[in-house]
């Protein structure tokens, strides 16, 4: 059986401890490598490499130009393993093949992206109101990053960190999901391929408790980059208060995929499938609140359930799979749980809600594409994040009480509004309080466009020029070039 060390200090070690954890391959069920269970000891000699990287040793010495080319050089290398990464994904978190090499085939843009950018973040001249002065601003990288990511797309969220961290000029520890760390070591690979020094990446395997919480506490940590649930990232915003570190954290999601009567309805459906049961509804921008205008909610239901009833299910290898495994037991117990709870609740069962036997599932954890109808807003299943392929559809009248649905949640990552009127489209995407609207499309991403969370979804934005300024901090410097220095008990 494979086994997985971690990497700290351009090394791949043994954790301190000697010990072992496994991991799981979705779709069989079973145990198909073993990595390194980090502990306390293990995050401070990686915290401990990458403080004396970023203050000490080559890292700190090279240009922003250089910096940025190491960047690209690591982009091409990804590009250059992408199906192999993508199939180690697969593996390990059991999302489809088409999905995992999309996304890992698109992950070098972030690379190139940023690599470019690293020389081009200026300081300002001030033109004071002050005489005899001369002041400029310079953006300098805070240090040491924490890089913890969640399980449903490993590389891809830690390329939203990564890639804008070391273009900033920090240096990083990161930590991934124990169920889903075998890519992130295979990864790491490159970055000693790609000419970084020692240090400046790191990796630390293991549970929470044993190194996501000394890592997001340990003093030399300047700065956290969080991708998971809202009670983590709640807990992790508490941490970082106290000693003050910076924080970017993208939590959960219920989004809103809004349907008005004027919509292009096949497309409308076409965009609904997607939303949820994508990724096998394992996305934290999954649309599983479907609203949908009284005067179309039969028919879109009708085309909604036929539509999903031919979803194949299977090896998430094949790229002829549209439905894959949940990544992990815990969260398979936990979107069976909600279904129960859908029903209790009194939602009508229009599809699945069941565990899937089809004979292609094999032993994989499956559950069937599940749509509820006839649910109010105010129910659990509409409210809290279920993180699987189950969808809530409710009615609404007019844009008025589409908005005010939309946004009575706490949640506010993602949304979609599907109409023909441009003017509706426009006034949807100002009401609604979440930090993505798209219109008449769903699940598009880029590198170029900033991503993030109102209210409990999170805090700050990835991708996007505004991602790299996460990483840096203002420096204001003041040069006297002939002022009078005056009574010196007097603000100048």
């Amino acid at each position: 059986m494979e086994q997985f060390k971690m990497y700290i200090d351009g090394d791949f070690v043994e954790a301190a401890s000697g010990e072992w954890f496994d991991s799981f391959d979705p779709f069989t069920g079973k145990v198909w490598s073993q990595v390194a269970a980090g502990g306390p000891a293990d995050v401070d000699r990686a915290v401990q490499a990458a403080h004396k990287a970023f203050t000490s040793g080559p890292w700190s010495e090279l240009t922003a130009s250089q910096r940025g080319m190491l960047v690209h050089r690591l982009g091409d290398l990804i590009a250059r393993d992408a199906q192999k990464l993508a199939e180690m994904e697969v593996q390990d978190n059991g999302k489809l093949l088409a999905e995992m090499q999309g996304q890992v085939n698109y992950v070098p843009q972030w690379f190139y992206y940023f690599g470019g950018l690293a020389d081009k973040i200026e300081g300002s001249v001030i033109p004071l109101d002050k005489k005899g002065y001369f002041n400029f601003t310079r953006h300098e990288p805070l240090g040491v990053v924490a890089a913890i990511t969640a399980w449903n797309s490993p590389l891809l969220l830690l390329a939203w960190k990564l890639a804008p961290a070391l273009a900033a000029g920090c240096t990083v520890v990161i930590k991934p999901s124990e169920f889903t760390s075998a890519s992130t070591l295979e990864f790491v690979k490159l970055i000693k391929e790609a000419g970084f020094p020692d240090g400046v990446v790191n990796v630390v395997t293991g549970y929470g408790k044993d190194v996501g919480e000394p890592l997001t506490s340990h003093p030399l940590v300047r700065k956290i980059a969080f991708t998971g649930s809202d009670a983590t990232g709640r807990a992790i915003n508490q941490i970082a208060a106290k000693s003050f570190k910076r924080v970017t954290l993208e939590l959960g999601g219920k989004s809103p995929n809004i349907v008005f009567d004027d919509a292009n309805l096949e497309d409308a459906v076409n965009g609904a499938v997607s939303g949820i049961f994508a990724a096998t509804g394992q996305t934290c921008i999954a649309g599983s609140r479907l609203l949908l205008q009284e005067s179309i909610h039969d028919e879109f239901v009708e085309k909604l359930v036929s539509l999903a009833k031919t979803a194949r299910m299977g090896n998430p290898m094949s790229t002829e799979t549209q439905v894959g495994p949940i990544t992990t037991k815990p969260q398979y117990d936990k979107v069976l749980s909600y279904i129960d709870v859908a029903k209790n609740e009194g939602a009508n069962l229009a599809l699945g809600g069941t565990p899937a036997s089809r004979p292609e599932c094999g032993e994989g954890w499956f559950i069937e594409p599940t749509v509820f109808t006839g649910v109010t807003n105010d129910m659990r299943i509409a409210q809290e994040e279920v993180f699987g392929p189950v969808l809530s559809v409710i009615k609404f009248k007019d844009e008025e009480e589409a908005v005010k649905i939309a946004n009575d949640i706490r949640f506010g990552l993602g949304s979609g509004v599907w109409t023909s009127d441009i003017g509706r489209a426009i006034r949807m995407s100002e009401k609604i309080q979440a930090g993505t609207v798209w219109v008449n499309t769903y699940r598009a991403v880029s590198y170029m466009s900033p991503f993030g969370g109102y209210k409990d979804s999170g805090v700050g934005r990835e991708s996007g020029i505004e991602a790299i300024y996460q990483y840096l901090q203002t420096k204001s410097v003041w040069i006297n070039t002939g002022a009078k220095t005056g009574n010196p008990f007097v603000l100048k």
